[in-house]
């Protein structure tokens, strides 16, 4: 009997913990998300989570778009040619990047960047004492380390994928243009032809919600760590795996959302 019920109990404990974690993120996030409109504002702050999420992302952002665009092209012109549909490729290319491939990959990229370092940063100042020192000194934890970098992340992280829009169709225009032998007009015609608004701003939804789970990931999982430098570690590599299977999870459900009929 009791060979059967350890299965069922080791399958009941993995379903709490699961459940116990989610809640603690969830009450999380309220809290952070609260702490964004109640005085006091701390925008030097703000400004400094600005620079880290976007600024220093912008290289790794900018050449991943890139050369996404420039593979997308190449691929999508291996294809089609099979079929004699050479002329979708622009609207392929301006369609993949803008709706799914600019947001996520950028979301990846930065979750990578600026989430690691932000879990770094806090389980650091965890396993130190500081943020403790914090409330010692009547400064709410959550108002000056995590409310700033969850405000930076919902505004940064659109502003990033209309980079990467702009450089990942650029990429597509270059190898369509000086290799594959478009004419500039007709790609570009094809491509402005091709572009819904609704194409973009879909996309900046989806970034926008990508930036909140990074920025939250980050903070709650360096807030929550425990155990010196390997809990500071694990931290860190807790929050750049969490973010990236949360983002390619919501970004199926966003695209059900926005684009089912």
């Amino acid at each position: 009997m009791k060979f059967l019920l350890s299965p069922v109990a080791g399958i009941g404990a993995t379903v709490l913990g699961m459940l116990a974690w989610l809640g603690e993120l969830t009450l999380f996030a309220l809290s952070g998300l609260s702490h964004i409109w109640r005085p006091p504002f701390y925008p030097r702050l703000v400004g400094r989570a600005f620079m880290e999420i976007g600024f220093y992302s912008l290289p790794v952002v900018a050449l991943t778009a890139l050369f996404t665009g420039m593979v997308l092209a190449l691929q999508s012109y291996t294809g089609f040619s099979r079929f004699g549909a050479e002329s979708a490729i622009a609207s392929v290319v301006v369609l993949s990047v803008t709706r799914e491939l600019g947001p996520v990959l950028a979301g990846l990229m930065v979750a990578g960047r600026a989430g690691a370092a932000m879990a770094a940063e806090l389980g650091t100042m965890r396993v130190t004492d500081q943020i403790d020192a914090l409330s010692t000194l009547s400064t709410e934890p959550m108002k000056y380390l995590v409310a700033p970098r969850l405000l930076a992340g919902i505004i940064v992280l659109p502003l990033l994928v209309v980079l990467a829009d702009i450089i990942g169709v650029l990429g597509g225009f270059l190898v369509a243009t000086q290799k594959l032998g478009f004419t500039p007009d007709t790609y570009l015609i094809s491509t402005f032809t091709n572009l819904r608004s609704n194409d973009v701003i879909s996309g900046l939804i989806k970034a926008a919600v990508f930036g909140f789970i990074i920025a939250l990931m980050g903070c709650f999982q360096g807030y929550r760590s425990r155990g010196g430098a390997q809990g500071v570690g694990a931290a860190t590599t807790a929050a750049v795996v969490s973010a990236s299977i949360m983002i390619l999870a919501l970004d199926y459900v966003l695209t059900q959302v926005l684009f089912s009929k």
